[in-house]
């Protein structure tokens, strides 16, 4: 969607029938409200609140979050009982999978590892589990994010050779060319259009609209479409 056709859509939503009463929300406004409601959208959509924990709970979602789908090889270091990897990437916004190939002296071929994700707290708990510990034979590890950065436990009993982490990266910002961020005050040389299909960059314009009306104390406008973002989740 071109962002002048975003821009009038959000107004549309903000004002009342006929009427030209925000007409003065100014373009940063917009990017800045659009921009934390995409975010939000993508939180909501990767850990919905109402679901089981986890992603991909419906094939809508997968197909929705599709675009964000990542993957990225990591350099990893030996730290004795884990590999720590390099540093997250960037635009790294929410964890998904590791897929490792490993290896040890007892066998000629290198294995691919399951991985599991699981909290730093529970480690040494574990990793003193006999049924979750690492263990090469069984093809099995479990992994931990510390500083922004991948631990790969291993106790010792295998080397990592390939680690390669599937994640959801953060949306693209839009921006509208020429328009003056007030915090930064650096002005937008380009202009890059919402990379959601058409569908979903309507929800984000409600979205949008939404955090506006809030920001301006506009309570109706406000409460009709909240009632409108509920309906469509």
């Amino acid at each position: 969607m071109l962002n002048n056709t975003l821009q009038l859509k959000v107004k549309q939503r903000v004002n009342k029938l006929s009427s030209q009463d925000y007409d003065n929300i100014e373009c940063w406004q917009i990017v800045e409200a659009f921009n934390k409601g995409m975010i939000t959208w993508c939180r909501e959509k990767i850990a919905p609140k109402t679901a089981t924990p986890g992603n991909d709970q419906s094939v809508r979602s997968i197909d929705d979050l599709q675009v964000l789908v990542k993957t990225e090889k990591l350099l990893t270091v030996n730290r004795g009982n884990y590999y720590e990897s390099e540093l997250l990437p960037e635009d790294f916004m929410e964890y998904k999978r590791v897929t490792l190939i490993s290896s040890n002296s007892c066998c000629d071929k290198p294995k691919k590892m399951i991985t599991y994700l699981v909290e730093e707290s529970n480690i040494d708990i574990i990793l003193n589990d006999e049924l979750k510990k690492p263990n090469y034979e069984w093809g099995e590890t479990v992994v931990t994010v510390v500083d922004n950065k991948l631990r790969i436990y291993t106790n010792g009993e295998f080397s990592i050779d390939e680690c390669t982490l599937t994640y959801y990266r953060l949306p693209e910002k839009i921006q509208i060319l020429d328009c003056v961020n007030p915090y930064t005050f650096n002005t937008s040389t380009v202009d890059i259009e919402c990379e959601f299909k058409e569908d979903i960059t309507e929800l984000l314009i409600d979205i949008c609209a939404q955090i506006i009306s809030g920001d301006i104390e506009s309570t109706n406008q406000y409460q009709r479409l909240n009632q409108k973002i509920e309906e469509n989740k």
